[in-house]
């Protein structure tokens, strides 16, 4: 399915490790070893100190083969077939089914290969039969956070992370505009959604803001790190609003609470609002006496509140 989109750019990843394919494709070095011996499945280099190396074309196959393994199809037969074989067979499943399986491969294929035509491809054809909502919870979130654990390993790079991060931003912004101009504003509280100063991870916030406006909510979206300082000058054209933010890695937790201390004595010193706060940093919080702050675990338990 895959096999179109190679493109022979200086910084594209070229060669992988085994472990690298056993994180990129969910089979076990083991596993693959096997097929390598005992199918010929896939062709291998050799360093000068005799470690395998598998080029991109390999990666492509074992992505194809694991999705044909995973629908049901015994690796025997797979074996017997051409590459192209491969990939026509794991295309015409993916027209059938549209599966999330497939298409998060195809989104890693598209941020090794820094291809934005498969990218856009692969989001149109599940477009088709998915709402943007359905595209984003089941396949968008699984393969951020499998993004995440590639990133850890060093499997890829933040160049590979920043560009496919962007691409789905685009995606998530354009669904954000189209809400705006379509869905009716039903609800009274409005929401100003911010990231605290030095908070740059927005891509969280941003999706609360398009549930937020699929609800029916007003919200007054200011992004990406915001002093306290100018929210105060909002205040002063909106006086009743909920604050909402997403702590991701800033404040740093020792001091999370002193910054929600500081948001309290800036913002609501005069007239008490509401702060809805999520993300990972909130486990740090000391001290959730306050009955004008609310935390929640996840996106999905904020989603339910609405």
């Amino acid at each position: 399915m895959f096999n179109d989109y190679s493109k022979k750019v200086n910084n594209i990843k070229q060669n992988f490790s085994i472990k690298d394919l056993e994180n990129l494709c969910g089979v076990k070095a083991h596993t693959i070893r096997i097929w390598e011996k005992r199918y010929n499945l896939l062709t291998p280099e050799r360093t000068e100190t005799n470690i395998r190396t598998y080029s991109l074309t390999n990666l492509q196959k074992l992505l194809n083969v694991s999705y044909l393994v995973n629908s049901g199809y015994k690796i025997s037969r797979i074996s017997k077939l051409q590459k192209n074989e491969i990939d026509e067979y794991a295309r015409r499943i993916v027209t059938e089914n549209s599966t999330k399986s497939q298409a998060i491969n195809a989104f890693k294929i598209a941020m090794l290969n820094f291809d934005v035509a498969l990218f856009h491809t692969t989001f149109n054809e599940l477009k088709e039969k998915r709402t943007f909502k359905s595209i984003f919870n089941e396949v968008f979130i699984p393969f951020l956070t499998e993004i995440g654990f590639l990133w850890q390993t060093g499997t890829i790079t933040p160049s590979h992370e920043h560009f496919i991060t962007h691409l789905i931003k685009q995606k998530l912004t354009l669904s954000i505009e189209q809400l705006q101009h379509s869905v009716a504003t039903t609800k009274k509280r409005t929401f100003v959604l911010f990231l605290p100063q030095n908070e740059i991870h927005d891509l969280g916030i941003l999706y609360v803001n398009y549930e937020l406006l699929s609800h029916g909510y007003k919200t007054i979206y200011l992004g990406a790190s915001i002093p306290l300082e100018d929210l105060k000058h909002l205040i002063t054209i909106h006086p009743d609003v909920t604050f909402l933010s997403y702590f991701t890695v800033q404040p740093e937790k020792n001091a999370v609470q002193s910054y929600i201390e500081q948001f309290d004595t800036m913002i609501n010193s005069e007239k008490q609002r509401e702060f809805w706060m999520l993300g990972k940093q909130i486990q740090h919080i000391t001290n959730r006496e306050s009955k004008t702050h609310r935390y929640f675990e996840s996106i999905e338990a904020l989603v339910k509140q609405l």
